[in-house]
């Protein structure tokens, strides 16, 4: 708009411009040159606030779409899966029409569009819907046993503090055949940790020295640093520490921190 109003008001001074010096042919040549005078300095100044007003335009102009990452991420997502993304957490409350929502719309979706609503509803902390849909598509045809799959999930629900959900996926995941990596190991023990629960921390960990991968040292240390209650069990991971890592340190604090002389 603000354009095309510039270039409409430069025709119209320009075909005055060329009207005038028709006319000025005829007519005293002092006057014509004082005209054009007088009229040049009009014609620069119109045209430096239009190319203002045009250039200001052109700044605070918006179509009304999103801008970056957030357009870039929705589109990932299709609009199948966005509803039934909404759907879920519109009826978390309501586990009747929660299921019945699942099973109308939510078996409907494609492999990539489950996986993308499993995967969206983790990132909003929303896990225990993630759960739920999980569990949709362990029924799906499709479905191969992935450890990135529940290695995702089970973090999502360490962090929230879920730890029974953690145990079920973990039971799960063992009768798959799956094994963890180190980040999973470390993120459900500290989870057990910090839930009082050392007992269900040492299952993990024995489960961790019975993988076909070799242990990483953060484990270790922060089981190490969470039984500094529980001396005993503490004497046991420090003592699998030191042969397995045998160049590397542990920090062992004051005895009678703990009343143990």
């Amino acid at each position: 708009m603000a354009t095309r109003s510039f270039l409409k008001q430069w025709k119209i001074l320009h075909q005055a411009s060329v009207f005038q010096g028709t006319c000025m042919r005829t007519s005293n040549p002092m006057e014509h040159a004082s005209t054009s005078l007088t009229l040049r300095p009009t014609f620069v100044r119109v045209s430096k606030c239009n190319s203002f007003e045009m250039a200001s335009c052109f700044r605070h102009y918006h179509d009304g779409r999103p801008r970056g990452p957030l357009w870039r991420g929705k589109k990932l997502i299709g609009k199948e899966a966005l509803f039934v993304i909404l759907g879920m957490k519109r009826f978390k409350d309501d586990e009747d029409k929660l299921h019945k929502f699942i099973a109308t719309h939510g078996l409907r979706l494609l492999k990539m569009d489950m996986i993308a609503v499993l995967t969206e509803l983790e990132r909003q902390e929303h896990v225990s819907l993630a759960l739920m849909m999980f569990k949709v598509m362990q029924k799906q045809d499709w479905y191969k046993p992935d450890a990135f799959l529940y290695k995702d999930l089970i973090i999502a629900l360490a962090r929230s503090k879920k730890m029974d959900e953690v145990l079920q996926l973990w039971e799960s995941m063992r009768k798959e055949n799956l094994f963890p990596d180190s980040q999973t190991y470390t993120e459900v023990i500290r989870g057990f940790l910090s839930s009082g629960s050392p007992a269900d921390a040492m299952n993990v960990y024995e489960d961790m020295k019975n993988s076909p991968d070799p242990p990483d040292e953060l484990p270790f240390r922060i089981l190490l640093k969470g039984l500094l209650p529980h001396p005993i069990l503490r004497n046991k991971v420090k003592q699998d520490f030191e042969e397995i890592f045998p160049d590397s340190n542990i920090y062992d604090p004051p005895q009678e921190i703990f009343g143990t002389r």
